[in-house]
C-alpha cells in the first residue's frame, strides 16, 4: 500500500493533469490523455470511459487506452449488468479481486485476459454520466486508496466532458437550425417577403420559419417553436419541418396539415411539444387560410389602419392530444397589406406582461416594403438587447398593385 506521501504525490498528477485537460476543446482528446496518465499513476494496464446514454439505458464505450477495442468495437453495456453497470445503477466504486464470467459483462475483457479492475461512477450535478475504469493483466490488486484517485480523476473528467459537450451540442443545434431554414426566399409575383433569424444568448432552442412553394400555385408560410432546448430541440425541429412540408403536398388545408404533423410527433417523437403557425395563401395572394397549435397569432396591417392581431383560433399544441379536431382561419390580406409572423422571442421578456409584448408588436408592424418592415419590428422590440431566446421572425406584404390572379 502507498505511504501518505506517496498517495499525496499521485493525488497531485491526477489534479495536474486535469487541469491542463480541462483548458483543451476536444473532449476525445482530453479523455484519452487523463486515461493515460490515470493508468500510469495506478500502475494499470488497461483504463476506458463508458458515458451513459440515458435514453437506451446503456453504457457506451467512448475513451480507452490499452483497451481501444471497446470503443473501436461500440461496445455497450446495459445499466446495471456487469462491471460498469452495476457501478453505474449503484453510483458506487467496485473493486473487482477476479475478471470472470459471473463479475463482468463485456467478453472484450476476458479475451484481453484482465484479471483484476477497480471502477468508479462519472457524476455532474448528482446524475451519473458514465463510468471510469482501470485494469490489471498482471492481477495487481486494488485498494480503496485506489478508488478514491480514480474517483478524483473521474470527478474532474466529468466536469471537462459536460461543458465540452454543451458546447459542441450548442454548435451543432445552431449549424442545424441554419441549415434548415430556407436559403433563399422565394420570388414571388405580386408580393415581398423577408425573414430573421437570430439565435439565443442562452442555450439554443427550437424556433425555425420555413417558405415554400407549392404545386398548386400556393404559398406557404411556416414558424414554429420546440419546447426545450439544446440539440435535441433542434433534432425534433427539423423533422417538424421535414414532416409538414411532406403533409403540405397532400393537403391543402393548413388545420389538416397540422393535424398530420401531430399524430406523427405523437407517435414518433412521444413527449414532444412545439407551437406551430402555419399559413397557406392562395395563388391571388388576397387570402391566406391559417392554422395555429397554441402559437401567438400573426398581425395584420393594412393601408390606412391600425395593425392588429389576426383572429385566427388558437388550437392546441403539437404533441398534446393529436384527437383534438383543428380549425382554419381564412384572413384577407388587402392590396398593400402586411401580415407578420414571429415565435415569442421576439415578443416576450420577463419584466413585460405577454399583451404588451403583443401590443409592441403591432404598433411595430406597418403597411409597406417587406424588408424595411422586418427591420422596423426587430428595431422596436430587440433594438440593442441581446436576444435571450431564439428569435424567428417573418414577413409577408402583398404589393399595392398587385392584380389578383
Amino acid at each position: 500500500m502507498p505511504t501518505n506521501d506517496g498517495r499525496d504525490d499521485r493525488l497531485r498528477d491526477i489534479q495536474a493533469i486535469t487541469d491542463t485537460a480541462l483548458s483543451r476543446l476536444d473532449a476525445e482528446g482530453l479523455l484519452a490523455e487523463l486515461l493515460d496518465r490515470t493508468k500510469e499513476i495506478l500502475q494499470a494496464d488497461t483504463a476506458a470511459v463508458l458515458l451513459l446514454d440515458r435514453a437506451a439505458r446503456e453504457l457506451i464505450a467512448t475513451a480507452a487506452s490499452g483497451l481501444e477495442e471497446e470503443v473501436r468495437q461500440g461496445t455497450r453495456v446495459p445499466l446495471g449488468a456487469g462491471f460498469a453497470g452495476r457501478i453505474a445503477a449503484q453510483r458506487r466504486p467496485v473493486i473487482l479481486d477476479r475478471v470472470d464470467e459471473t463479475t463482468v459483462f463485456n467478453p472484450i475483457l476476458l479475451a484481453k485476459r484482465i484479471r483484476t479492475m477497480v471502477g468508479v461512477p462519472m457524476l455532474q450535478g448528482g446524475r451519473v454520466i458514465g463510468v471510469m475504469h482501470v485494469g490489471s493483466l498482471s492481477g495487481r490488486r486494488f485498494t480503496t486508496d485506489d478508488a478514491a484517485l480514480l474517483q478524483v480523476a473521474a470527478d474532474r473528467a466529468a466536469t471537462a466532458v459536460t461543458a465540452i459537450t454543451a458546447r459542441t451540442d450548442r454548435v451543432a443545434a445552431g449549424a442545424l437550425q441554419r441549415s434548415l431554414l430556407p436559403s433563399a426566399l422565394p420570388d414571388i409575383a405580386g408580393a415581398e417577403l423577408a425573414a430573421r433569424f437570430i439565435a439565443g444568448h442562452g442555450v439554443v432552442g427550437g424556433d425555425w420559419y420555413d417558405v415554400f412553394c407549392l404545386p398548386t400555385g400556393e404559398l406557404g408560410m411556416v414558424v414554429g417553436d420546440v419546447a426545450g432546448s439544446g440539440l435535441a430541440a433542434a433534432v425534433v425541429m427539423g423533422r417538424m419541418r421535414s414532416a409538414l412540408r411532406a403533409y403540405a403536398l397532400e393537403t391543402s388545408d393548413p388545420a389538416d396539415v397540422l393535424t398530420r404533423l401531430d399524430r406523427k410527433m405523437q407517435h414518433f417523437e412521444p413527449g414532444a411539444l412545439a407551437t406551430v403557425l402555419y399559413a397557406l395563401f392562395e395563388p391571388s395572394l388576397e387570402t391566406a387560410r391559417i392554422s395555429s397549435a397554441g402559437h401567438i397569432p400573426p398581425v395584420l396591417a393594412a393601408p390606412g389602419r391600425q395593425s392588429e392581431l389576426a383572429a385566427v383560433h388558437a388550437d392546441l399544441l403539437i404533441g398534446v392530444d393529436a384527437a383534438t379536431p383543428r380549425r382554419s382561419t381564412t384572413v384577407s390580406v388587402p392590396p398593400g397589406g402586411q401580415l407578420c409572423m414571429c415565435t415569442d422571442g421576439l415578443i416576450e421578456r420577463r419584466e413585460i406582461p405577454l399583451d404588451e409584448g403583443l401590443d409592441r408588436l403591432c404598433k411595430a408592424v406597418q403597411s409597406g416594403p417587406a424588408e424595411a418592415a422586418c427591420a422596423a419590428a426587430m428595431l422596436a422590440l430587440v433594438g440593442n438587447e441581446e436576444a435571450r431566446d431564439d428569435i424567428a421572425l417573418l414577413m409577408f406584404h402583398r404589393l399595392a398593385d398587385a392584380q389578383p390572379g
